[in-house]
């Protein structure tokens, strides 16, 4: 169901979301860390830090920076590939995916308080 959204409230809502994850105190991602958690999460695995710097458009080491992040937070995971030893799979975890449903429902909770 397609939602019809002006561009104000578009903005707003990033904004009211991006605000309520600063207040939790929880994770404070980075855009290119949330992208890189929302594509592991959000397409059909497997992921690996060459698979991701493609399809994110950077390089292998700003995948392998903000997955540093994202494995000192526990968001997700990374180990060698035992087929083949130069990749480096990359996988879910159980803490991962509770901040990303935690921040699904943010995202609803404040675009339901967006003003019509």
């Amino acid at each position: 169901m397609p939602i019809d959204m002006r561009p104000a409230q578009a903005l707003r809502l990033w904004h009211d979301v991006s605000l309520a994850t600063v207040r939790e105190n929880g994770a404070d991602l980075s855009p290119r860390q949330i992208t890189v958690l929302l594509t592991v999460y959000l397409e059909p695995p497997p992921h690996t830090v060459r698979g991701l710097a493609e399809k994110l458009g950077v390089t292998k080491p700003a995948i392998t920076r903000a997955l540093d992040t994202m494995g000192e937070l526990k968001l997700l995971g990374r180990r060698r590939d035992e087929a083949d030893r130069r990749n480096v799979i990359v996988h879910r975890t159980v803490e991962g995916a509770l901040f990303l449903e935690r921040l699904a429902d943010i995202i609803v909770d404040k675009a339901r308080e967006l003003p019509r």
